[in-house]
Parts: C-alpha cells; structure tokens; sequence
C-alpha cells in the first residue's frame, strides 16, 4: 500500500483562515465557552454539523445548517444533559452519526430500522472533561430528539493505554459488522492519548480489538508524540483512511491521516494535512479534531482551530484564555 500517493488525494491546502463557527460568549448558552468537534453531513436538501458546545460546566451537542459548507447557521442544542443520576447528567458529546462509508460518496447518513445511529461520550463530572468518560450508542428518528443507550465501552473495562478514559468515537458499518474507533488516554496528569477499535455484530454486544491501540503514539519529536486521536474514518477506493490528530511536545495540535486494508492495520503518512497557523491566526494553537466531507468535486476539512487570548478575558460572565470554534480547508 503506496500511502504517500494515497494521502496526495485528501490534501486539503487552502484555509478559510476564519471560524465557520464560533461560541457565542452568551451566558446561559450551551455553546458560550467554546465549540468543538464537527461532525459534517448531508441530509434532505442542506448540509448539516454536529458539534459539541461547552458552557462551564460541561457538554452538550448542537446543530448548524449550511447551504453552501462555508456560511454555517446554528439551529440549536438536539442533545441536552441528562436527569441526575445518569450517565450524562453532566456531559452529553453526540461526535458521530453512521453514515455513507465512501469520503468522495455523497456524504448522507444511514439508517438502522428506521433511526439514525450515532455515538456519544460522557465525562461523570461536572467541568472540562473532568472524570474517565464512557462511550455510547444514541438513536433517533429526526436527528433532533435522540435515545441515549447505556455506555457500551467503559475505561476501567479496557487495558492500561485507555484506563484515564475514552473521547471521540467514530461509528462505521461494513460488511454487516459495525467498527466503533475511539481515542482514550492513560491514567495520570501525563497522559498519552492513543486510538483503538472495538467490534460488534449487533450495536449491542463489543469486543475490544486484541491489538489495540491500533494508532499509537509517534517517536519522540514526531507530531504525535504525545496524541493520535480523534479518528474520523472514510473509504478512499479500496482502502480506509483515518483522519486523527497528533499533539507533539511543542504544544501544537495537527491533523494527519492514517491508511489501513482492514480497518485493523493501519500505517501513517507522516504528512501533515492541516498545519496551525500563525501567530494571530484562529488556529495558531491547534488545528485538530478532523471532519471530512466531499462536495462539487472539493474535499472539505472541517476541524476545531484554537487560539490563545492575549489575556485572561472576560465576555460578560465568560471567562477564558482561548477562543475554541470551528473552521475549514479545503482542495
């Protein structure tokens, strides 16, 4: 397998260089603090993002509309926090939603009897990512009101690389065996994140891969020395693509790809995909978190740029030291 000529075809090099989206620094919103991890599709007769709002005290998912992938309309929260007592009560992070396995294919989402499937992580505090999050599946009929099901992947079920707690998952289908990839850390202030792979037949019942992690962490000074996370993973001709992030030791969080025949063996490019950005630029701190979409014979690389504040600010009872939204490359 050539990777190098098969990561020429997902080069995405011209940046829009604006937030597509952006919090909206309005307390009591859910998305006033920052937003994070899009999610791009196409349904009916528009193109749609899921996208996780964070408002102090922790996640919830929201929705935006485009017609044409660059001016983006926020519609609202579809996956609130849960009662007291649940699993979500604190954090509700809807990331992906089962859909067309092809990245140049038409990008729509799939049905099981009747639903959308997606998945979903939840932290069991109250705070940024505070506590080892669960994964779990959610359905719904109308992709505004979702089911949450009991988690499905638990930290201290999994080996040591993911005891600290599980993040982003991606949910494919093929060949009647459903693959749920999701990156986790270690335990300790000094985590590594890494991403494996777990298998079911049913949606119901997994098991973990006896390989995992299958995309570990690069040698020291690589890009991914500290993280290869989020995957985001598409079929790209006879072979599978994982769009993941990797954090190096210079504080910088980049976008990549990783190709696999199996979708359990995977072998990285090495190349860069989106880079951060200037100083000054929305995405001078990290240009992670990938979400690719194809459309009008342009590849589409939607991820969530941060950038620091040039001082502790305070937007009415806000308060952060990094702007955190959503922006795009493209082919």
């Amino acid at each position: 397998m050539d990777v190098q000529s098969l990561a020429k075809n997902v080069q995405t090099p011209f940046k829009h260089g604006s937030l597509i989206l952006a919090p909206s620094f309005r307390p009591g919103d859910f998305d006033n603090h920052g937003v994070d991890c899009p999610f791009v599709f196409r349904h009916e007769d528009r193109f749609l993002m899921t996208y996780i709002g964070f408002d102090g005290h922790g996640y919830r998912t929201g929705l935006a509309w485009s017609d044409d992938l660059f001016v983006w309309h926020k519609e609202g929260m579809i996956l609130d926090r849960g009662i007291a007592g649940s699993v979500t009560q604190h954090n509700a992070a809807l990331t992906w939603i089962l859909r067309d396995n092809e990245l140049f294919g038409t990008g729509r989402l799939r049905q099981i009897d009747g639903r959308y499937v997606g998945t979903y992580h939840a932290y069991p505090a109250l705070g940024y990512e505070n506590g080892p999050a669960v994964i779990g599946i959610c359905s719904s009929t109308n992709l505004r009101d979702w089911e949450v099901s009991d988690p499905c992947l638990i930290p201290t079920e999994g080996e040591e690389w993911e005891r600290g707690g599980l993040y982003k998952s991606c949910l494919i289908e093929f060949q009647k065996r459903y693959y749920l990839f999701y990156n986790a850390k270690t335990a300790g202030v000094s985590w590594i994140e890494q991403t494996g792979v777990a298998i079911s037949d049913d949606l119901v019942r997994w098991e973990r891969f006896q390989g995992n992690p299958i995309l570990r962490t690069g040698a020291e000074c690589a890009f991914d020395e500290r993280f290869a996370s989020d995957p985001c993973v598409l079929r790209v001709g006879d072979a599978w693509a994982m769009f993941y992030f990797g954090l190096s030791r210079d504080g910088h969080a980049r976008d990549s790809v990783a190709f696999s025949r199996d979708l359990l063996h995977w072998e990285k490019s090495g190349s860069i995909l989106v880079d951060v950005g200037p100083p000054g630029a929305v995405d001078s701190r990290y240009a992670h978190k990938p979400s690719l979409f194809w459309d009008s014979n342009r590849l589409f690389h939607f991820y969530c740029a941060v950038s620091p504040r040039s001082e502790q600010a305070a937007v009415g009872t806000v308060h952060t030291n990094e702007t955190r939204g959503i922006s795009v490359a493209f082919s």
